[in-house]
């Protein structure tokens, strides 16, 4: 059944990775009065976050809402009904999530279907004909979900079928070969996009590591996952986890990251990380957390190193006199 009330306003999900900027593209030039959505997910960004997005409308000169959606994504992705990828990825489900949240954009920007820059075969997991079903039914999009990019190789939506986008001038690319898409990029003149290598966070190992860990210990809050991204993680106690810097930049980070009950370290005498311990500690624990930051300084052959320590927010501050951790000991605890 067709709809009766389609227009030519749509909304597109805007990732600012090349496919997602041709797919935008290709809609202004079939006449289509697009308004682009991005979602940012703390700990679930792809390639640069909605950086890219921003920089992409830009580029194209659309306009562009940012949807902080980081808390909702959060109890999705502790259960996804459609499980994980290879890593921790929930795919299927996030793909619903997203169109779901762009969906309940529609009336608010006046537009009648929703377009996307997925292709046929390109992901594993998400852009198999079977899973853009799954995706379109459990997010109640069918038939207002457009795929310009490979719209031939999939059933006609409504606004084709209404005339509101003319079916002959959408495309057939399919596969894991970028030419298509590298080809249309020189047709339109656009040569800035990202690398397509950036990928989902969830995807890396060493990532997924780190939140299984997360999940298996101290469990999984926004506050813990937004730590993840950040320094050099060891397991001091089941229950509690230090974090070291590895420059000036992730020093800052952490700094501003530190929440009140975390304990914070930095080297008394010489130049060395910014250290977080956070969770359940002790004495014990606080003297193995100073040994460990003092490793990992330049320092750490001397015989007695001096750690400052204290809770934040707090002026309470410790000296702790330490030598430095081995790096089996390093290598053992890391997480």
């Amino acid at each position: 059944m067709v709809a009766t009330d389609m227009n030519n306003r749509a909304i597109v999900l805007l990732s600012g990775g090349l496919d997602s900027i041709l797919a935008t593209k290709l809609m202004m030039e079939l006449g289509i009065e697009v308004t682009c959505v991005s979602y940012f997910v703390e700990f679930a960004m792809c390639g640069d976050g909605p950086a890219g997005a921003v920089k992409a409308a830009g580029m194209l000169g659309v306009p562009l809402k940012v949807f902080d959606i980081t808390a909702e994504y959060l109890e999705m992705f502790k259960n996804p009904k459609h499980g994980y990828g290879a890593n921790i990825n929930p795919c299927i489900d996030c793909k619903i999530f997203m169109l779901k949240k762009a969906k309940e954009y529609m009336p608010v920007a006046g537009a009648s279907f929703l377009v996307t820059g997925e292709v046929l075969g390109e992901r594993p997991m998400s852009q198999r004909k079977d899973a853009l079903n799954i995706i379109e039914k459990n997010a109640g999009v069918r038939g207002i979900l457009l795929r310009p990019l490979s719209a031939r190789l999939l059933p006609p939506t409504e606004p084709e079928l209404s005339g509101v986008v003319d079916r002959d001038k959408l495309l057939d690319i399919s596969g894991r070969s970028r030419k298509g898409q590298f080809a249309l990029a020189a047709k339109y003149g656009i040569t800035k996009y990202p690398n397509p290598s950036g990928g989902c966070l969830l995807t890396d190992p060493g990532f997924t590591k780190r939140v299984r860990d997360l999940s298996a210990h101290e469990g999984l809050t926004v506050e813990g996952l937004r730590l993840l991204k950040t320094g050099r993680h060891f397991r001091i106690g089941e229950a509690s986890k230090l974090v070291i810097g590895r420059d000036d930049d992730e020093n800052n980070k952490l700094e501003a990251l530190a929440l009140k009950g975390d304990v914070c370290f930095v080297m008394k005498d010489h130049q060395g990380p910014f250290s977080i311990l956070r969770g359940v500690h002790n004495d014990d624990m606080l003297t193995r957390s100073a040994e460990m930051a003092a490793r990992h300084t330049k320092y750490r052959g001397e015989e007695s190193l001096n750690v400052l320590c204290w809770p934040q927010g707090s002026k309470d501050t410790r000296v702790l006199t330490v030598k430095a951790a081995s790096a089996e000991e390093a290598e053992r605890i890391r997480i």
